[in-house]
């Protein structure tokens, strides 16, 4: 007997069915025959009577293993989404034409083996019986595919869908070197034409910056401790450019800063949003403020937008809120309010 061929191309679904042949086969075999009266008046001292069962259990797996091949056939030619009403008649054909006629034939054989008289309504009854059980077991059968093909679809989704978040979050993660980077040329720009020596010390620290940025890329979270320390070095750098008039806040203490965890450099994202969009000077000092509440990091700062923004590539909320969409399972919230401008990063427990 071949191996069963796949049902449908696209759908590479294999069954089983070893134990349950090796049982179903000499069960029909065996029952069937004794249940009918095939052996008539044989006895156990009767060769015939033995022989009988060999030869009935010959008969249960030629029709068990023919019509399992042509289920497989049928399955490559037709499935039950697209010509539905075309596999159901193609399969009760089978079962009936191939199965009548050879359980049929191999009855008569019997009775002329054994010498008795042809009894056809045993006959009858029997061809009946095997038909009966044949469309039972095909549709045990397709009904163990159609079970398999939705797991199956099932898991493909899954890996289709694990597949696109990793495509969008490496994607998404390579957005943010070019984004950093660019702002922080303009910060180096502006500090060469104003303060070359104090564009040295940004370049040294820009460098420490980026290695965290390096380092952090391939992790998916990150505590928030390491977080805030690593934003901590980089209002560092700010403060080159800006001095005091940079602000930071920090609500909360160090047990917090260990209890959580969230998308690398995504607190630096909202950090770097609010210093990129809002005036910083001695005249109006930028206030940034941080808290946790509700397993949320609230990023604040005051509204003072700049006279001649900056160009902007746009990416930045947006690209965070994709970060933790596909990370974390929830999305950042921004509130704008008369003087204040907030982010929330949802945050999980470490």
């Amino acid at each position: 007997m071949p191996e069963p061929e796949k049902a449908i191309p696209h759908h590479d679904i294999e069954l089983n069915d070893k134990t349950i042949r090796l049982i179903g086969i000499p069960f029909f075999g065996i029952v069937i025959p004794n249940a009918t009266g095939l052996f008539g008046a044989l006895t156990m001292r009767d060769a015939a009577y033995w022989l009988g069962y060999g030869y009935f259990i010959a008969l249960a797996l030629f029709i068990w293993h023919g019509n399992r091949y042509l289920l497989f056939r049928t399955r490559k030619r037709f499935t039950w989404f697209d010509k539905p009403i075309e596999k159901l008649i193609l399969l009760f054909l089978n079962n009936i034409f191939y199965t009548s006629p050879l359980t049929i034939a191999w009855l008569c054989m019997w009775y002329a083996w054994v010498g008795f008289d042809v009894k056809w309504n045993t006959v009858l009854v029997v061809t009946l019986i095997n038909v009966i059980c044949v469309l039972f077991i095909t549709h045990v059968y397709e009904t163990v595919f159609m079970v398999k093909e939705q797991q199956g679809e099932q898991v493909r989704n899954a890996q289709l869908s694990k597949a696109k978040a990793e495509a969008e979050l490496e994607a998404l993660k390579n957005q943010i070197d070019p984004h950093f980077m660019f702002n922080s040329l303009n910060s180096l720009a502006y500090l060469i034409d104003t303060h070359p020596a104090t564009a040295k010390l940004f370049t040294e620290n820009l460098a420490d910056v980026y290695r965290y940025i390096l380092s952090q890329k391939d992790r998916s979270l990150v505590q928030l401790e390491d977080e805030f320390a690593f934003l901590e070095k980089y209002a560092e750098l700010l403060r080159l450019r800006f001095g005091k008039a940079l602000e930071l806040q920090k609500h909360f203490n160090g047990t917090t800063e260990k209890d959580f965890l969230l998308p690398p450099i995504s607190a630096f994202v909202a950090f770097e949003n609010a210093v990129k969009h809002n005036e910083i000077s001695e005249r109006t000092p930028l206030c940034i403020a941080f808290r946790v509440e509700h397993d949320v990091l609230f990023i604040q700062n005051s509204l003072q937008p700049k006279r001649t923004l900056q160009h902007s590539s746009h990416i930045g909320l947006k690209n965070l809120n994709e970060r933790f969409r596909i990370i974390v399972g929830k999305e950042i919230t921004v509130t704008k309010s008369g003087d204040s401008f907030v982010v929330g990063l949802p945050l999980l427990r470490s």
